[in-house]
């Protein structure tokens, strides 16, 4: 299972790479959560990563149809979590 807070927890105690994994895969997840990606910023220079590419607002990027196929998929995939 990968959340923030685990993120943190491995931060707490000194595994980055941990930390690292579990906000990479919650940046891949949401691409567009703030906090997530300068966590992984951050992150990322303390491990000495400096290829991590500098965030990017959703609105500068993708067109508005996009957008809304991105959060219906996202409607997908909750509906789908609180069906389990």
């Amino acid at each position: 299972m990968v959340t923030k807070t685990l993120a943190e927890i491995y931060l707490k105690q000194g595994h980055l790479r941990e930390a690292y994994q579990i906000l990479k895969a919650l940046s891949e997840k949401d691409p567009f959560n703030q906090e997530v990606q300068e966590r992984l910023k951050e992150v990322s220079e303390r491990l000495g990563l400096s290829n991590h590419p500098e965030p990017v607002e959703a609105s500068s990027v993708l067109s508005e149809e996009e957008r809304i196929r991105i959060l219906q998929k996202w409607l997908s995939n909750i509906q789908e979590q609180r069906k389990k």
